[in-house]
């Protein structure tokens, strides 16, 4: 039997059927130590957040001697230097003129500032435009306009009724010895290209997570798309958005996903990494042309948003410590593809395995999972515990497993993948991998 705490409501849980939580007590770079006594590696980097490791000194440092000067004031009316230098330093890592910082304290709800500023942007320059062109499979969050963006799925399937309409194409995923990529890059993009052309004027912009699509199975795409899709998006006169929430700070094996595929959107979101897992903060981050419609004396032009907790003295400070660490874990985080892919290829002739892929510092894997038991989705009778299923009951059996190996996973479906924080070795990731095939091979 579960035994939750009476006072406390975890998220993403099937309450019936989940297992007891087990009590973390301490984090220690790539390690956890749970309450028995035992450590395990995160391998996933606590949900994508942990850059650096748990307990980084140097970020511990930056918030204590924040906390010790100002640990928060409203962000209305007065400024900060946390926030400023911060601000800064994310600009100064992306390209061109993507130079207005707006905080806010999730990557949902940066998202959400995302979709706000596009629709007033054009609502500013005299023009209503409504829809917005997004990606199959996505994951942008779990508020209103964030779900609308994504995948019908079991996350949002409740909400239905309440979710506006975006026009749906999918996403070019690719993957190690795939031959079809190119052809299929084409076809989506004759697709959007079609779709802004019959309506133009009518679309907002295009929104998408460049290059490893998270939640919807660290499904991977190449810098070559999102060349030919911003092309489209200039030519045609629509704005393009990237939800960097997870690709950010390291993850594809450069600062943003925007650097590796050396294209400049109009706004970025960015959150998890940006403080290296510490404090939770958020920043949409806007070209200087969207700005510029904002920057009136019409209160109708003003972007009237914002959040008690908006730049945190704290959150900034970790933010600052977190950018500084970027120099530092360099080579890092843009050698450990070359470490993946030397260890995806031992496993390419694996007979549970398929699609196997690797960008940066995520690397990901199909698992064969044909004949097992399927389960229904009671909103829409759709099938959800398929082959590809999130809910595939492949991910319960590793989940239970990993841990008696001493490894923190936690699939997408069918999916596994490893995200590990930058203070990862080579040799413990070849741990990581010697365990994952111990883990196939145990549950058939």
């Amino acid at each position: 039997m579960t035994k939750f705490h009476p006072n406390v409501w975890y998220p993403f849980t099937i309450l019936k059927e989940a297992p007891t939580p087990l009590k973390v007590t301490k984090g220690d770079g790539l390690w956890i130590e749970l309450e028995d006594g035992r450590r395990i590696m995160d391998c996933i980097s606590s949900w994508w957040v942990n850059t650096f490791g748990h307990a980084h000194p140097k970020i511990t440092k930056a918030i204590t001697e924040q906390a010790e000067k100002l640990e928060h004031v409203i962000f209305a009316n007065f400024t900060h230097e946390p926030a400023e230098k911060a601000a800064e330093m994310i600009s100064g890592a992306l390209p061109g003129s993507l130079n207005r910082v707006f905080y806010s304290d999730d990557g949902s709800t940066a998202v959400e500032v995302a979709m706000k500023m596009a629709y007033q942007y054009w609502i500013n320059k005299g023009q209503q435009r409504k829809t917005f062109i997004c990606f199959e499979a996505a994951y942008h969050g779990d508020t209103f306009g964030a779900m609308s963006a994504g995948e019908r799925s079991v996350f949002t399937n409740v909400f239905q009724d309440l979710l506006f309409d975006v026009e749906f194409v999918p996403f070019p995923e690719t993957w190690m010895d795939d031959e079809g990529v190119e052809d299929r890059e084409d076809a989506i993009i004759d697709k959007i290209e079609s779709l802004l052309e019959k309506k133009p004027g009518e679309y907002a912009g295009i929104m998408i997570e460049p290059l490893v699509q998270g939640a919807g199975g660290m499904r991977m795409c190449r810098e070559s798309f999102l060349k030919k899709l911003k092309k489209i998006a200039d030519e045609r006169d629509t704005l393009m958005i990237y939800d960097e929430v997870m690709t950010g700070f390291g993850r594809t094996g450069d600062w943003f996903a925007c650097n590796r595929a050396e294209v400049e959107p109009d706004i970025i979101c960015m959150a998890k990494g940006i403080t290296g897992g510490f404090l939770p903060l958020s920043a949409t981050v806007a070209s200087d042309e969207i700005y510029d419609t904002f920057n009136s004396n019409d209160p109708q032009k003003t972007f009237w948003h914002g959040h008690s907790y908006t730049a945190n003295p704290l959150g900034c400070a970790a933010a600052i410590a977190s950018c500084e660490l970027m120099e530092e874990y360099q080579p890092v985080y843009s050698k450990m593809e070359q470490w993946h892919r030397e260890h995806l290829s031992d496993l390419a002739d694996h007979p549970r395995l398929e699609r196997l892929r690797a960008l940066g510092t995520i690397s990901a894997m199909n698992i064969d999972t044909s004949g097992r038991d399927v389960s229904v989705d009671p909103y829409t009778s759709e099938v959800l515990r398929d082959e590809d299923g999130y809910l595939n009951s492949v991910a319960d059996a590793i989940k239970k497993r990993c841990v008696d190996k001493g490894l923190l996973l936690r699939p997408l479906g069918n999916v596994l993948y490893l995200m590990p924080p930058y203070c990862t070795t080579r040799d413990q990731l070849a741990e990581m991998y010697e365990g994952i095939v111990e883990l196939l091979d145990e549950i058939g």
